[in-house]
């Protein structure tokens, strides 16, 4: 099953509670405080704006997306254990580590503030008269929706450039493949390639990654923008097994840091 596939990938609990979310309860019941706990450790840019001062856990709490940010899509906030498996991602290859980080909710370097939420699109709803076989196809469309996990870091002086830079090194010298590993499950990565174009802050990057889930290739959309000493990443995928680029959740993001 896909939904035994998408387990192993490094994005583990966020893709399946956010898919889970999308059919067992609606926007009224959705989580709009984020998670603000600290963790550990094809571009497209403009010209880079001063950095100031760094944002704490609860500016960043402030500024994250929330329901009322994304009405087709069902919010909630990251739970401490998913932050907490976040921390732990780690790479077969050191070089590739930033992108399992930015894959995993986790903040690339020593971040001064982080806050995480998730994001799935709203599955289209049956009709009321709809006969059981159409409720049945629709709610395994569910599962089918983007799953987004968006993760904000902002850091002292040029950290948050400096892991820019990281993820996008690391998305030239990775794009034959790597494993990313959290929380005992693991996912080989066969390709990382440029995705759809993304202007976007202070500097922005776009990947396409693919995994290998038991044979059965795995299209996660990876996004990264960076704005002043803040660098949001969006990490997107599918229980059916091919993520949409989050575009929607992408724009309201940048939106919000102004």
């Amino acid at each position: 099953m896909r939904t035994a596939l998408v387990r192993r990938t490094v994005l583990t609990a966020s893709a399946v509670s956010l898919a889970l979310l999308s059919t067992a309860c609606g926007a009224d019941k959705a989580d709009t405080k984020p998670d603000a706990k600290p963790s550990a450790g094809a571009a497209s840019s403009s010209a880079a704006a001063p950095a100031g001062k760094a944002k704490t856990d609860a500016e960043l709490a402030g500024v994250i997306v929330v329901q009322a940010d994304l009405p087709e899509h069902v919010v909630k906030a990251a739970t401490p254990a998913e932050a907490a498996a976040a921390a732990g991602a780690t790479s077969d290859k050191a070089e590739c580590l930033p992108l399992v980080k930015a894959q995993s909710m986790a903040a690339i370097g020593t971040a001064a503030g982080t806050a995480r939420t998730k994001a799935v699109a709203k599955p289209a709803q049956p009709a009321e008269n709809a006969s059981p076989e159409e409720k049945a196809k629709a709610a395994m469309g569910a599962l089918g929706a983007t799953a987004t996990a968006v993760t904000l870091a902002s850091y002292e002086g040029k950290g948050a450039e400096e892991a820019f830079t990281a993820i996008k090194t690391a998305g030239t010298a990775c794009a034959g493949g790597y494993t990313g590993s959290q929380s005992g499950d693991s996912l080989k990565i066969t390709k990382v390639a440029p995705g759809a174009s993304v202007t976007a802050g202070d500097g922005a990057l776009a990947y396409t990654v693919v995994g290998d889930a038991d044979g059965e290739p795995l299209t996660m959309e990876l996004v990264v923008v960076r704005k002043g000493n803040t660098l949001a990443t969006f990490s997107a995928v599918s229980l059916t097994g091919t993520a949409e680029q989050p575009k929607a959740v992408v724009d309201a993001q940048v939106k919000k840091l102004g």
